[in-house]
């Protein structure tokens, strides 16, 4: 009785997953937060009551983000209607961050991927039986 067993080895399989998972994770985070700034400009934008706690925690929180470009540029604004051009300016910046973050992890982690190397493994064994 005989058994053939083949197998398949790929070089820089596993950091070219690594690689892969850590952009995928870059674009997540990133994508949170430019959807909720986007948020964030919509409900300034309608007006939203910023005593809401829904409404309150999303300026809590985006307020971390976009307090470094307050003041950018002048917000024109009608009533409690305010529209944000400085976190549009924002998100633009956060996206180029984002990809900025994605290509460096590409070009220092990802390996380009080689020739599959297949191992072939044959097995032999013989069984006598006597009567």
């Amino acid at each position: 009785m005989s058994e053939v067993r083949t197998s398949q080895n790929e070089p820089g399989r596993e950091q070219r997953i690594f690689s892969f998972k850590a952009t995928q994770l870059v674009w997540l985070l990133f994508g949170i937060l430019e959807a909720l700034i986007a948020l964030r400009i919509g409900l300034k934008l309608i007006g939203a009551n910023p005593e809401s706690p829904i409404v309150a925690l999303i300026y809590g929180f985006t307020y971390l983000f976009l307090f470094p470009f307050e003041g950018l540029v002048g917000s024109p604004g009608s009533g409690n209607m305010v529209l944000e051009l400085s976190s549009m300016f924002a998100m633009l910046i956060y996206g180029l961050i984002a990809w900025a973050m994605e290509r460096i992890i590409w070009l220092i982690f990802y390996r380009p991927r080689g020739p599959v190397v297949a191992v072939t493994e044959t097995t032999t064994s013989e069984n006598h039986t006597t009567r």
